[in-house]
């Protein structure tokens, strides 16, 4: 069983989230508390596995109770309960920061007991189980430590032979989800001079919370970090975040290159999508391209990936050890399309490598 603590000072949002947890076997909810500062004995006297955690509480809020357990050098995994607003992107990302590890949103606006139930079952419950699969420790956003899938489902990886790549690179994309801000944010961080090419980027996220994204990354390196719009240029030096709920191309435009956003379907449940950003910059550019896998759930990007890397592109993702869930990215491994498999520390470097091997 997976112990969980549920921190809200809403006895409603207590109950609701306690009922969703205690239908799943795998879940155990062993105690609740009403805000910050009771969640910090709660922890010691219960050790669970995983704590949700509201942000606005009074006494000690969700920020500073996050901040406190990572001080005391609690790992567990950390899930933030935010809102659909511009204030609840800001105070989630501040609480990534801080070390939460992910966070779901409130259903705000749901029809009925039921109608909230299902939207905070549905997007709870996956998350635990990926931050804890096999029921094993998982590592806290801001920090490399190993991540072990099961033995059952751990893929066999074998890495795609280097190709010759067909021109000069012209562009550098890049799909993250679960543990991807505070990955993108060391990524990003970490280039030493402004790319020489354009990169564009899927995190999966809702729309206020990517427009928050872009702002603090750009704050935050070398490159000049904007959510993408619809039409725009694409210029080299820049960073290019697709808006949530919208999915981001690449097409060529003339010399150049141009993005494009769209309302079609959700692939692989997600608008934004890995893989319709990688589909695109193929279609657009063959195999000049760069892909770039990071932490998150589920499988977008495997198959875009494999799109790159049989035009003669190249694919990189996070290892395992240094990735929060690594869904995405060990997809993309076990699919046989990565050519290097790096930690976290390593990634910007090898971009940068790649990015000037190929301007060359």
């Amino acid at each position: 069983m997976i112990r969980v603590l549920v921190v809200d000072d809403s006895v409603v949002v207590r109950r609701l989230v306690t009922r969703v947890l205690d239908a799943d076997p795998g879940i155990e909810v062993v105690g609740t508390a009403s805000n910050g500062r009771l969640a910090l004995s709660r922890v010691a006297q219960l050790a669970p596995d995983l704590v949700t955690m509201d942000i606005e509480m009074p006494e000690m809020d969700g920020i500073s109770a996050v901040r406190q357990l990572r001080a005391d050098r609690h790992r567990m995994p950390i899930i933030m309960f935010s809102t659909l607003t511009e204030r609840g992107a800001v105070a989630t990302l501040d609480a990534l920061s801080a070390g939460a590890t992910d966070y779901v949103t409130k259903p705000t606006g749901a029809t009925g007991m039921e109608d909230a139930l299902r939207r905070v079952g549905e997007e709870l419950v996956p998350k635990i189980h990926a931050l804890l699969p096999g029921h094993r420790p998982a590592p806290v956003a801001t920090v490399t430590a190993p991540s072990p899938l099961p033995s059952r489902v751990r893929p066999r990886i074998q890495l795609r032979e280097r190709s010759t790549r067909p021109g000069p690179l012209h562009a550098v994309v890049l799909g993250s989800s679960t543990g991807g801000p505070a990955a993108l944010s060391q990524v990003i961080g970490q280039l030493t001079s402004p790319p020489p090419v354009p990169i564009a980027v899927v995190q999966h996220m809702p729309a206020l919370f990517t427009r928050q994204l872009a702002d603090r990354l750009d704050r935050q390196g070398v490159a000049t970090v904007s959510e993408a719009t619809d039409g725009e240029l694409m210029r080299d030096g820049h960073v290019y975040i697709a808006p949530g709920g919208r999915h981001l191309t690449i097409e060529a435009a003339g010399r150049g290159l141009r993005a494009r956003l769209t309302d079609t379907a959700p692939v692989n449940y997600s608008r934004p999508s890995v893989d319709v950003l990688f589909r695109s910059a193929v279609q657009a550019l063959g195999g000049r391209v760069l892909a770039v896998v990071l932490t998150g759930m589920g499988a977008d990007g495997a198959a875009g990936a494999g799109r790159v890397a049989d035009a003669g592109g190249t694919v990189l993702v996070q290892d395992e050890p240094s990735s929060v869930v690594w869904g995405m990215p060990g997809a993309t491994a076990a699919a046989g399309h990565a050519h290097a498999i790096l930690p976290l520390t390593e990634i910007a470097g090898a971009m940068e490598r790649a990015m000037g091997e190929g301007r060359r």
